[in-house]
């Protein structure tokens, strides 16, 4: 049966990380599957939404400094970790979603090594752009981190995270995480995970 949600992430993103813990609520209530899908959060900004960068650089920026005390509510809520921002944001996620583009058949291992890298990034605050860090976490997870680390140098990798994040923004997405059901009805964000439940259940 083909999943009917598509989860387009990048491991650098907080509100990805909540959304990735409430997501499995989400299918259990409506019996739905999920694929998920790594992608580059900056190759998107890049080119669909520029206008982050320049939020983030705003010293003054009250919506910004309100998101942070709003993603704390919503961590509460889900009961998920969340020492944020750290000393490594915003993270250079290349070579981590590298490591999730490599195990991206394997969607099982997928979740559990992404599960374990927002584990490491949003809670233990360690910086998701050193391969020692991520090849730990393969390990923690039951994988092989340091045939993990190789493959995910290899060339097929890094064509596969940049199709992937090509595809989302032909797609029309702007951001991590990206939500499809059933194709092509899109949603954004942790914030949205109610509308995707309903578009499920309708």
């Amino acid at each position: 049966m083909t999943a009917r949600v598509e989860f387009f992430f990048d491991l650098s993103s907080p509100w990805t990380c909540l959304a990735f813990y409430n997501l499995p609520g989400v299918l259990e209530r409506t019996g739905a599957t999920a694929i998920y899908r790594p992608i580059l959060v900056g190759g998107v900004f890049n080119a669909v939404n520029p206008a982050v960068y320049a939020a983030r650089e705003q010293v003054d920026n009250r919506r910004l400094q309100h998101s942070w005390k709003v993603l704390k509510d919503w961590a509460r809520l889900a009961g998920v970790p969340m020492s944020f921002p750290s000393q490594w944001h915003p993270a250079k996620s290349i070579a981590a979603m590298r490591f999730c583009c490599a195990i991206e058949d394997d969607q099982e291992a997928l979740v559990r090594f992404a599960g374990g890298a927002f584990t490491s990034y949003f809670d233990r605050q360690e910086n998701l752009d050193d391969p020692a860090v991520l090849a730990a976490i393969a390990d923690a997870e039951g994988l092989d981190g340091a045939a993990l680390s190789e493959v995910a140098s290899s060339d097929p990798v890094k064509a596969r995270l940049r199709a992937n994040t090509d595809e989302v923004i032909a797609r029309g997405g702007y951001g991590s995480p990206t939500i499809f059901v059933d194709k092509d009805d899109m949603y954004f964000g942790n914030d949205q995970l109610p509308l995707v439940e309903a578009a499920l259940t309708r």
